[in-house]
């Protein structure tokens, strides 16, 4: 999708927001691996075990086990998504029933950054994406910056 195609499924995206397209579309991942930090597999926890999961985490669309999957990564559970140094941010939005539908991550700089599905992935600000596709951020979870 283009700018203006996001802008109109995503009406938070539009002006005065400012949003930059950071990727081509792609298949390969969806915004669960990427707020891991992974783009080579999609991360969901079906239960015919087509998608990845990790290990140990129940295969459920609950925030409880969405939790604990990114708990395997070393995240863990805080109140807000306000920068801090050294730390790595996620969020995570239900949708009204309480599923998870998408999850964001922040960069160094603060900025938040999410794959769209299939589409591109984008850096935004973190609430623009709420509404009937995604829900509302409802959680945060944050880790130390791993230094390689």
């Amino acid at each position: 999708m283009e700018k203006l195609a996001l802008m109109t499924n995503f009406p938070g995206l539009a002006p005065p927001t400012k949003f930059e397209i950071t990727s081509p579309r792609t298949r390969t991942y969806n915004c669960i691996a990427w707020a891991a930090g992974e783009n080579w597999r999609t991360w969901w926890p079906d239960k015919a075990n087509v998608a990845y999961w990790p290990k140990g985490v129940e295969r459920e669309a609950t925030l409880a086990a969405f939790i604990a999957a990114y708990a395997t990564l070393g995240y863990q559970e805080c109140e807000n998504g306000v920068p801090e140094p050294g730390v790595e941010k996620i969020a995570i939005f239900l949708k009204p029933a309480g599923t998870p539908a998408h999850a964001a991550r922040q960069s160094e700089n603060g900025i938040w950054s999410s794959k769209l599905g299939n589409e591109q992935d984008i850096e935004h600000e973190l609430h623009a994406l709420e509404g009937p596709h995604y829900g509302k951020v409802k959680q945060f979870m944050r880790r130390l910056i791993r230094k390689v």
